[in-house]
Formats: structure tokens, sequence, C-alpha cells
């Protein structure tokens, strides 16, 4: 087992993976930017380095640094936990030339599931169900029409490095066509540096669903159960669950195999994702390969008894998998919402700042992975994802009523978030009935929001409480600014004074 690991990341999952080396005994080294110096990360972990200014090419993404900082402290491993490095072939070589261990997939299954096209033209020889389409780039606009004419219309254009909605476009019309695959090239160069776009036939109103695979460095590789990812926005996804609500046993294993065929095909080792489109007849198809842990992994996590790090950790260190294919149960259900610092009244920009007030959520079958904490200041550099929270119950409706009652007790001071929006997500009709699609967060979103029936007693009674925490002054009388006094007029006991301010939190 590794002695000493290096987290090659920040916020969140830097602070799960901290906690998942502390657990395995191991020494946990940290590295922060000049504007995360007091990150939680930094708190957690057993040794923190700077590596240099905000920007991330500078510092999260900067290879060189990140490489002497692990030689430097001895680090034999690096977890690039999701995002930054985490995918990125050069960074995975480099590691295995500077004889530290790279938590994760081999740069060669990297670079082959990395390009869209790359890993259509692989998949299509492991006969892998895959979106009618082409498996290489297009070269001019009069091949792109040929092949959407065959394929017919709607066709979606994709950038082939692309990820996060990028070089990406709709098209219903041959009209449409040029302009569109143009902007889709243009937007594909500034944001991968590679201007390669493909077809394929756009399926309508599809379900976003995914399936984790673990696979070791001794041929074992097992599937852990299919996650919901279809509420999106702008191809972002913000909810998720696990298990799907039309996922049967039996599609679940077609899924399962599938997707265990493509990590085969890749040679992948390590934790990685399967993502399907499945149409309304549930018929999937393959959509690309994440090489690395994902943000929702707490889902499979909850509904397997599973850690997905320790386990990625294990392997990474030559262990074989501790159990096999039949070993796997999926029991009861689990939902994430993803906590943004963005403004739901102002079109979900960032909504950076000092963190003044936290009340977390807590109670069966609650877990939040936060790397926030009261008076900290949210960066606007880099992603404004927050925390997770994450409810579990026996069923989807108890997963749902538990999700719902954490989502009242959360308040974030100081900074807009999107906790709002979760909470008008759980009680619409059409969610709790499992009527999903990627189109669906849009059409809520353009909808007009429930009229509030009898006002919110409930709001101004924690708005009252919290007034009188910050500044008892300033309190309307009967709300806690007055204590109670002894005989001769004092103020009572400071414990009792101490009790009745917390109380009113």
């Amino acid at each position: 087992m590794f002695k000493k690991i290096l987290i090659a990341n920040r916020g969140e999952i830097a602070v799960r993976v901290i906690r998942a080396c502390r657990e395995l005994g191991i020494t946990s080294v940290a590295v922060y930017s000049d504007v995360d110096r007091a990150s939680l990360h930094v708190r957690k972990a057993d040794e923190a380095y700077h590596i240099g200014p905000p920007a991330a090419a500078e510092s999260y993404l900067n290879l060189g640094k990140i490489l002497d900082v692990a030689k430097r402290r001895g680090a034999d491993a690096i977890h690039p936990g999701y995002g930054f490095l985490s995918e990125n072939a050069k960074f995975a070589a480099a590691c295995a030339q500077a004889g530290v261990k790279f938590i994760g997939p081999t740069s060669a299954s990297m670079e082959m599931m990395g390009s869209k096209t790359r890993a259509r033209q692989e998949m299509e020889k492991a006969g892998v169900p895959f979106v009618p389409g082409t498996s290489r780039g297009l070269e001019s606009v009069e091949q792109a029409k040929q092949v959407a004419a065959k394929i017919g219309y709607p066709v979606m254009l994709k950038a082939a490095a692309g990820g996060g909605g990028k070089g990406m476009r709709l098209v219903h019309t041959p009209e449409e066509l040029k302009p569109a695959l143009e902007a889709a090239q243009s937007e594909a160069e500034r944001a991968f540096g590679d201007r390669e776009v493909y077809v394929e036939k756009a399926i309508i109103n599809p379900r976003h669903i995914e399936m984790q695979v673990l696979a070791d460095e001794h041929g074992n590789t097992v599937y852990l159960g299919e996650r919901e990812c279809s509420i999106q926005r702008r191809h972002q996804k913000v909810l998720e669950e696990s298990p799907s609500p039309i996922v049967d046993a039996s599609m679940r294993m077609r899924m399962g195999e599938v997707a265990v065929r493509v990590a085969k095909a890749a040679g992948y080792t390590n934790a990685g994702t399967v993502e399907f489109l499945v149409d309304q007849d549930n018929n999937f198809y393959f959509l690309e390969m994440n090489t690395r842990l994902q943000v929702e992994h707490p889902v499979t996590e909850l509904v397997t008894g599973l850690d997905l790090v320790h386990l990625q950790i294990r392997i990474a260190a030559g262990e074989k998998l501790p159990f096999r294919q039949e070993d796997i149960r999926i029991r009861g259900h689990a939902m994430e919402c993803r906590i943004y610092a963005e403004d739901p009244d102002n079109n979900y920009f960032p909504s950076p700042g000092k963190i003044t007030l936290l009340l977390s959520p807590s109670g069966p079958g609650i877990r939040q992975d936060s790397g926030m904490y009261e008076g900290w200041t949210v960066p606007i550099d880099y992603d404004p994802l927050l925390a997770k929270l994450i409810g579990y119950g026996t069923d989807r409706t108890q997963a749902i009523s538990r999700l719902t009652r954490a989502l009242h007790e959360y308040f974030v001071g100081g900074i807009k978030t999107n906790i709002s929006l979760f909470r008008r997500i759980l009680t619409d009709a059409d969610f709790q009935a499992g009527k999903l699609d990627t189109g669906y967060l849009d059409r809520l979103l353009k909808s007009k929001p429930p009229e509030a029936r009898g006002g919110h007693p409930e709001v101004a009674a924690i708005a009252a409480g919290i007034f009188a925490i910050l500044d008892p002054a300033s309190a309307p009388a009967g709300t806690g600014n007055s204590f109670p006094k002894t005989a001769n007029g004092t103020d009572a006991s400071g414990w009792k004074r101490t009790a009745r301010v917390e109380a009113l939190g």
C-alpha cells in the first residue's frame, strides 16, 4: 500500500480523497493556489504546499509543479479527483515516467477514450451499440449533408475532444447545417485546441444513463449498477440518482455487460463510467466513457455499500478486486444534489463571496460531501461547486422525502446558491413520477413556479433567528434578544444566554 498520496485537486473531491487516505492510514498531501490557501482541503490534509497563482493553468493544471511537489515530498501516488488533470493522458504518462503511480487508467486508455471519434471506432470493432453517425471527423460541409440526409434530421454535431456541451450543435434542417458546423468547429478549437467535429443522429428526449465500472490490473472487470443523469442544464448534470426509475434487472444486466465490454476493449483499469443515451423505447446506445471518478459517485457507494475511492487506491496499489460480479447487490435508492454558488435569480451566474453563516443538514439517510465552511470566501476562479447533498432511502419515495427535508434544513448565508432549484425539482409531479429526459429541466425552468400559499412562516422564523444571532441588538422584540434577569436585575448566566442564542439557529 502507498505511504503518501498527493491529491492534485481542490474543493469537495480533494476533501473526499483526503478522508479515504486517513481511513487507510496513508499520509495525504494537498496542493493549493493563492486563493485556496484557507480552503477546507488544505486544512484537512496532513501536508499542504503552494503551487502558484489562481489561474488554473499556472497551478492545478501545471503538470511540472504538481510532479515537483510529489517528488520533493516523497509521494508515491497521485489521485487526480475529477476535472483538471484527471483525464489528461500526458499527465498520466508523466507520472509513470517520474515513478509516481497515477490513480486511474493508463495514458493509452485515456487517449483511446478521450477522443469520441476514436472511441466510436474502437467500439464499432467491439460490437458495442452506438448512435448512428460518423466515426471520424467531418471533412467538409458536403460530407456532413450527405451523412445527415442518410441518417435523417435532426442531427447533432459534436466535438471529438468535447465535453460539457462545448462544440455541440443541434441541427433540424439542411439550411442550418453549414453555419452550425462552422460554429461547432470554431468553439471546439477554442475550448479544446482541436476543431474535429463529427455528426450523429439526434435522439429526441433521450435519457442519459451511465454505468459505473471497476477494473483491476489483473484482468477482472465488474459493473456496479447505473445512475440516472437526465436532469441537466446546458448539458451539465444537476441531480443524479441510482438506480434509474426505468431500468429493471434485465436491462441493468444488458447495459452492464456492454459497459464491461467497452472497458475491456479499451484495456481499462481503475474506476470509470460508461455513458449511454436511452430512447423512448428503452433502447440504449454508447455515448462515451469518462476515464475518472465521477462527481456523482456517492449515489453508487450508497446503493452498493462499496467505497469507490478506497477501491481506486487499492487497485492502483496492485490489489485484486475483492468481489465478483455476482456478489454485487443494489439496495435502496440514492439521490445527489450538486450545490453550486450561483444565483438562480440572475441566470445562474456564479456567486462568489464570503460564507457568513452555514446551517448544514443531517439526520437519517443524509450524506454531505462538502468543500466549504462558515467564514470561507468562495473564489470566482474555479467551478462553483460547493458541496453534494445525498439522500438515501429504502426506496425512491423515501429518498425524495429525506432529501426534501434536508434541503429545508440547508442555509448558506453571504452568497447565492441553487438550493431553491432542488426544492422545486423534488416537489414536481413529473420528477416524482420518474418522467425524465435531458430536456426535463429546461421545461421546468420555463414553466411558472407554483404560487406560494399562505406565505412562508417557517422562513420568517428562521430569518428572525439568524438576525438575532448575527446582531442581537437589531432583532425585534420577542425574538430572543432579551434574556431573563436575575433577582438583582443582571443577566442570567452566560451558559443560559448561550443556550438560548444557539437554540435560535
